[in-house]
């Protein structure tokens, strides 16, 4: 049966994201042949929203407490952007050294990995 899940993030400069992702965030890695790192992920949920069309996903990664989160990336030289108030959580996103941007949220909601 289904044992993982595996996400795919496109980049500019994925070498930059992969670096970033070893180095500053620590999660570590298998090399899949040819430098190309895959990386473990902390526990996940998936939810399903309404929308007009299919295949439109967004990721995010989930902490305990934002603005502790956001201090310790500070720390490691990270950009986050401000701080919303949504009804599902206290967002804000990083910026990928590749450009791209991960949002980050403290949950309001109950959590299915602590269950």
């Amino acid at each position: 049966m289904i044992n993982g899940a595996h996400v795919v993030l496109y980049s500019k400069d994925p070498e930059a994201d992969r670096q970033f992702f070893r180095d500053v965030l620590k999660f570590p890695s298998v090399d899949a042949g040819h430098g190309w790192l895959i990386f473990a992920l902390p526990p996940a949920e998936v939810a399903f929203h309404p929308a007009e069309k299919n295949n439109v996903h967004e990721f995010y990664f989930m902490c305990d407490s934002l603005k502790r989160t956001m201090g310790a990336l500070k720390k490691k030289k990270v950009k986050c952007g401000p701080v919303t108030e949504q009804r599902w959580g206290s967002l804000t996103e990083i910026t990928l050294p590749g450009g791209g941007r991960i949002g980050l949220y403290e949950p309001k909601h109950p959590r299915a990995i602590d269950r």
